[in-house]
């Protein structure tokens, strides 16, 4: 009888060190894989570490983003996809101190009151009918939308806003797409904040009293805020104008007609978003710029979006560009959209 306990206490212990060896091999497998994806993810990003332990500590975040991307994505119930990009070594501290907050759209400018609507400046026009305005719209179909763009972590998203609307603008009046100088407002427009952020509107002023841009050629982006240039001025705006807040079927018509600047308020699950109609959580305020370049209906679910222009460069969302739900119920939009909206008139 003893001899068959001993041999039963061997064998048990026997199986749990097969087990256990077991564990280890999948946990180092599992290490092994991610260490790999992070190095593949590194060369792709052409990302470089001061140290050792820096990149010990960016991979252990990579690695926690990657699983939480793996476990979103399993959710069949959700109308968009989150992915891999260059902010996936961040954390979501990090994220929103470097490309939000103050260095998005100030804090001091983050209210729509801030723009001091006057009644010379809010757009009146409106389709006689809500139902004039096109089911879907795409401006990059019309070739009036440049490629993206990427402001780095310098908080100037009010400068690449301003811009990609006036190089729509400037397409739909001379048949010319030409891409202009974020560069040049990010130094010149010394209202602004720099890279600690600014408002749309007040780009705009500069243009108007510069009595032009420059093109992004002469004037190329450097992510940081330099000395003002003088420079040729290729393109010209006579004036803007400001959509009344909360109200997106005036701003359906006005993306109908042309792109249009608007704020958002962000929060850090923009980071990781790859695909779809998004409409997660969103900041509490609006600390983000971005260019509304088109709408539509998703064929998938049936949900409304706008389709924006970001400043992220193309590794974020889709090429570079998100949808966003719209008509969901609220006057302000998701994420506030609806709230701060502008257009340049050439």
């Amino acid at each position: 009888m003893a001899l068959v306990l001993e041999w039963k206490t061997q064998f048990t212990l026997l199986f749990m060190i097969v087990g256990m060896y077991a564990s280890q091999v999948t946990c180092s497998q599992d290490s092994t894989s991610m260490v790999e994806k992070h190095e593949s993810w590194m060369a792709r990003h052409g990302r470089t570490y001061k140290n050792d332990i820096e990149k010990a500590k960016r991979l252990n975040i990579f690695t926690k983003n990657v699983k939480f991307i793996e476990s979103f994505n399993n959710n069949d119930s959700k109308s968009y996809k989150l992915g891999i990009n260059k902010f996936t070594d961040l954390t979501s501290e990090e994220f929103m101190r470097y490309y939000t907050t103050n260095h998005g759209l100030n804090s001091k400018f983050s209210s729509i009151k801030s723009q001091k609507l006057s009644p010379t400046t809010i757009s009146s026009f409106k389709y006689e009918n809500i139902s004039d305005v096109p089911s879907e719209m795409d401006w990059r179909k019309s070739g009036v939308v440049t490629s993206i763009k990427d402001q780095g972590q310098c908080g100037c998203c009010w400068a690449f806003s301003a811009v990609a609307a006036l190089e729509g603008a400037n397409k739909l009046s001379t048949g010319k797409l030409i891409s202009l100088s974020e560069q040049q407002l990010l130094d010149c427009s010394t209202e602004n904040n720099g890279c600690n952020g600014g408002l749309i509107t007040m780009a705009y002023d500069y243009i108007v009293k510069n009595n032009g841009i420059a093109e992004e050629s002469s004037y190329p982006y450097e992510e940081n805020q330099d000395s003002c240039k003088i420079q040729d001025s290729i393109v010209k705006m006579s004036s803007y104008e400001t959509l009344p807040p909360s109200n997106e079927p005036m701003l359906l018509t006005a993306v109908a007609r042309q792109p249009i600047s608007v704020g958002i308020a962000v929060n850090e699950e923009f980071k990781l978003y790859k695909s779809g109609v998004y409409d997660g959580n969103c900041g509490d305020e609006v600390n983000h710029a971005v260019t509304i370049i088109g709408y539509g209906t998703s064929n998938e679910n049936g949900t409304k979006y706008w389709l924006i222009k970001n400043s992220w460069g193309s590794s974020w969302g889709e090429n570079g560009y998100m949808k966003i739900a719209r008509d969901i119920g609220n006057n302000d939009g998701l994420c506030r959209i609806a709230t701060m909206a502008s257009y340049p008139i050439v």
